[in-house]
């Protein structure tokens, strides 16, 4: 690939595309199964053709492809085992990379915003990208005072690409629901959309990264890389090494996975109360596990985040009305739920719910939250799927008269993403205890003293 596609006729030609392809694999599918092969191998074969050919474009075009597929990648978990094998290999493989666009193009965008001397500022300047994503690749450097950094370069036409590709999804986003039982695709979608020009501004990502590095400054279990130097365009930050989390997920012994795991839930909980942020691109290209420091006890280790494009901006934390629900849920308070729901927007006035069906809708989504400590795993992300999925279930027609406000549009699909995460990391983490420690409204409110 030469370049980021800017002309929208080229972007949208290869996006309107795969919907025909799926069309003709089912035609080839037909024939096969015409020509003696098993329902059960020709579907296998077809699935890892549709996921080849969708994780190639949505790779290569960066933008707002490349974005869907990554939060889509984190869902992985949810597919049911027999199509996950297929799936997964493309999925994982946008978490961490894409193609780079050319050294050409880098220098350009370098000599624009750092000036034509922009060589001056580094010792060193590595010409291969250690990372490539959605909008903007990284490059490793040495910055002029001796310190290592990541240098992140914006894509030029990055904004109409990701804006182009979105619409275009949108136009299609039925076509790419199956690829993800339960998950409605289009609201992602639009969220996304939502987002593109809060991610394009790296000054705001300057500003929401420096919060969490001075917050977290000293931390034993997060490390957030400084903000050295921003202009449009380009975001220079401190370089971390550490292992990726996708490696973690495909190849982490039981007790990285375990720790990285806590340290993730951790993060996403505290993150909101200690800086009035919350990371809302919780993909696993967007951290690191850090080997402790010398000296340290063996289950130091921590977590290095990454990238901080998208984030809810939350002054007061996260509402103390989720805390409030989940404690109320737990305790089996079926009517102070759905009295909250209602006063909250997810149960429109409009309908009526029996409470206790609520309830009943409730209670095994928050399973992890009653338990001391509790295994995730794609068996229990695949079984809730299937349980809110399946037309016939009394979950299913429950879930479909719900409402998500859009206050708790971003939260919601961070948490989503969240568990998605820990059920590929097959985690065991004592969630309890971050809620307990960060979420309002978890712990009952202590009567005053007489």
């Amino acid at each position: 690939m030469s370049d980021l596609p800017r002309k929208a006729v080229t972007r949208t030609a290869k996006l309107a595309a795969l919907p025909l392809g799926f069309a003709g694999r089912a035609t080839w599918g037909l024939g096969k199964r015409i020509g003696g092969k098993s329902a059960e191998i020709v579907a296998r074969e077809l699935q890892q053709r549709t996921a080849e050919q969708l994780f190639k474009v949505l790779g290569e075009l960066k933008g707002g492809a490349m974005k869907f597929g990554q939060a889509l990648s984190v869902f992985e978990s949810a597919l049911p085992e027999e199509v996950a094998g297929p799936y997964r290999a493309a999925l994982t493989k946008l978490q961490e990379a894409a193609p780079p666009m050319p050294t050409r193009t880098v220098h350009s965008v370098l000599e624009q915003r750092l000036g034509e001397q922009w060589r001056e500022l580094f010792l060193e300047f590595e010409e291969k990208p250690s990372a490539a994503a959605s909008i903007g690749q990284v490059h490793r450097a040495v910055w002029h005072d001796g310190r290592e950094v990541a240098v992140k370069v914006q894509y030029p036409g990055a904004g109409e690409a990701l804006l182009s590709d979105l619409n275009q999804l949108a136009r299609f986003a039925r076509l790419l629901g199956p690829l993800i039982p339960g998950m409605d695709i289009k609201p992602l979608i639009v969220e996304l959309r939502d987002r593109v020009s809060e991610e394009l501004d790296y000054a705001l990502e300057a500003q929401a990264q420096r919060d969490h590095a001075a917050e977290f400054a000293g931390d034993p279990d997060v490390m957030v890389p400084d903000v050295v130097h921003q202009v449009d365009q380009v975001l220079v930050t401190e370089w971390i090494d550490g292992i990726p989390l996708a490696e973690i997920i495909t190849e982490g012994t039981e007790e990285q996975r375990d720790r990285a795991g806590q340290l993730l839930a951790g993060f996403l909980f505290s993150g909101p109360a200690r800086t009035g942020l919350l990371h809302a691109d919780p993909h696993p290209g967007n951290f690191r596990l850090l080997p402790p420091h010398e000296g340290a006890e063996e289950e130091g280790w921590r977590l290095g985040v990454l990238d901080f494009g998208t984030v809810d901006r939350l002054p007061g934390g996260l509402p103390t009305t989720i805390g409030d629900s989940l404690r109320m849920t737990i305790e089996g308070d079926a009517e102070a739920v759905y009295e909250m729901l209602r006063d909250e927007g997810f149960v429109k006035e409009s309908i009526d719910l029996d409470p206790d069906a609520v309830l009943d809708y409730l209670l095994p989504i928050i399973e992890p939250a009653q338990a001391e400590e509790f295994t995730f795993s794609r068996g229990w992300m695949r079984a809730q799927a299937a349980r809110i999925a399946d037309p016939r279930s009394p979950a299913h027609q429950l879930g479909k008269q719900l409402n998500l406000p859009p206050s708790y549009l971003l939260i919601h699909r961070v948490t989503l993403s969240t568990i998605g995460v820990l059920c590929q990391l097959g985690a065991t983490v004592r969630l309890r205890d971050e809620l307990e420690t960060w979420l309002p409204g978890f712990l009952p409110e202590e009567a005053p003293e007489a």
